[in-house]
């Protein structure tokens, strides 16, 4: 990065975090997924990657853990407009259908064209990302995503796993199990992404989710039916760190669960509301930005390596930067460890 100063004033216009960076050359290269079209109740994380983005530059670049990190460069992709713009289209149709679902508990001929309309546009975006991740790892790069909804990162989580042959698992922070089948009729949900990851052909070796505390019946019964799913549930976290358990205690069960590679799938509102107010789907309880941080530095710190990541459900609102802002934050500590997790 010849001529650039690290501690001077920066811009969004010059790339993530105010970085220059080339998506040919840096270390870790994010896909921007500007996606939110089977949201269930609020909205506003298609605009998310833009949020992250010009929130970027008000970070210190150096950090006491993770030094100068940066320098291996962090490149976020341009925001593919063709992309948003299906997705408004695709999201008008889905609130129709969930309108008929939600009035009439079951759809016209009409809705159900929708809902199949739907499920192809999403079924394109995965394919688009998949594709995305694809060029990357050919590169020999760190392929990341920034969403949108949760749906966001399957095609990215496929690609790793081709190229790894399954050979990793995925950590999974959130306030919500993420296990449901086809939920509201739609195949690739935000609310199914776990569900269809750890169904697939191509499935990683474990899932492991953290902070977990609004799920179904049936996403309970599968976590308890599946020897590859771990879940870690925020009521049970919270009661025995209220009896004594630290943190640093429950990482080190956390990370006894993972295999040698882990992928980062982070959804915003496994934090405490108070630090993601704007998301879409804010349930009491969770973590902190610190508990967080100590976390991701922990399974680095046990010798475990982080292949890739995404960051989903932020989202702006009231006109505030706050969500954007620890977006950007979290952002930053995940390309940082895994750029050292790679040492």
């Amino acid at each position: 990065m010849p001529n650039y100063d690290p501690s001077g004033t920066s811009s969004y216009h010059s790339g993530l975090f105010g970085i220059p960076s080339s998506p040919e050359t840096a270390r870790i290269v994010i896909i921007p997924v500007p996606w939110e079209v089977t949201t269930s109740y609020g909205g506003g994380t298609a605009r998310g990657p833009q949020a992250v983005l010009e929130a970027s530059p008000q970070i210190d670049l150096f950090d006491l853990e993770l030094g100068k990190s940066y320098e291996k460069g962090y490149c976020l992709l341009p925001i593919p407009a063709d992309l948003l713009a299906l997705n408004d289209k695709m999201k008008v149709l889905a609130v129709n259908v969930r309108g008929e679902l939600e009035a009439k508990g079951q759809l016209s001929a009409a809705a159900k064209k929708h809902q199949s309309e739907v499920n192809a546009g999403c079924a394109k975006m995965c394919a688009w990302v998949h594709g995305q991740a694809q060029i990357i790892l050919k590169r020999g790069q760190i392929p990341a995503v920034l969403g949108g909804d949760h749906s966001v990162p399957e095609g990215n989580i496929q690609a790793l796993s081709e190229s790894l042959k399954g050979e990793f698992g995925i950590l999974h922070l959130d306030a919500h199990a993420d296990l449901r089948e086809h939920y509201q009729g739609f195949e690739r949900s935000h609310a199914s992404i776990m569900n269809n990851v750890m169904n697939a052909p191509w499935r990683p070796k474990k899932l492991v989710q953290v902070a977990i505390r609004d799920f179904s019946e049936e996403e309970h019964a599968m976590t308890e039916a599946r020897k590859d799913i771990k879940t870690f549930f925020d009521a049970e976290l919270k009661t025995q760190m209220f009896e004594g358990t630290t943190w640093g205690e429950w990482c080190k069960r956390i990370n006894a669960e993972l295999p040698k590679n882990v992928y980062l799938s982070f959804d915003i509102d496994g934090l405490s509301p108070e630090f993601c107010p704007g998301t879409g789907t804010p349930v009491p309880g969770g973590l902190s930005f610190d508990q967080v941080a100590y976390l991701i530095r922990s399974v680095v710190q046990s010798g475990r390596r982080i292949v890739g990541f995404d960051l989903n459900e932020v989202a702006q609102t009231d006109g505030t930067e706050w969500d954007g802002n620890v977006g950007a934050r979290l952002l930053y500590k995940m390309c940082g460890w895994t750029v050292l997790s790679g040492r």
